[in-house]
């Protein structure tokens, strides 16, 4: 992708509109109790990328937000999900603590979905052989154990 070219995304009705100018960091499936219950799916299909890169173009004011943990001493949890008033529908996930946020896949348009690997396999109801790396909580550069499970 050239610096000319951006990704598009939106919420489910299109009143909240927004651009990513660069790749993402990470993409990867996450399995845990969080993010399924989040997505309502069995499984969620990720994209990380450095929060100044998003740009929202059209419906700030209609976003809404809810932060699960919101005084916690544990640092690591702050997960801020952010949202469409009129229609629910996802926008992204604020990790302020990473400096990153969370892009459900299916929202950005014309977007090839490359996961490199799954996280949180322990929590897991919906197994998958696809030959990536399954580790049981997160990578060790991600703060976690970095212990793998079989598929």
């Amino acid at each position: 992708m050239n610096e000319e070219t951006k990704y598009k995304g939106r919420c489910f009705c299109g009143n909240v509109q927004f651009t990513l100018s660069s790749e993402p960091e990470v993409m990867a499936y996450c399995h845990c109790n969080s993010c399924r219950h989040w997505s309502a799916a069995p499984v969620s299909a990720f994209t990380l990328w450095k929060l100044e890169t998003l740009e929202i173009c059209k419906g700030s004011d209609n976003i809404s937000m809810f932060d699960k943990n919101p005084g916690t001493n544990d640092e690591t949890v702050v997960s801020i999900r952010k949202w469409c008033k009129t229609c629910g529908g996802h926008i992204y996930t604020e990790h302020p603590t990473m400096g990153l946020i969370d892009v459900p896949a299916a929202v950005i348009s014309k977007f090839t979905f490359k996961p490199s690997f799954h996280v949180h396999y322990q929590d897991s109801v919906h197994h998958m052989k696809d030959g990536l790396q399954k580790f049981k909580d997160l990578p060790k550069e991600a703060g976690g154990s970095g212990m793998e499970l079989p598929e």
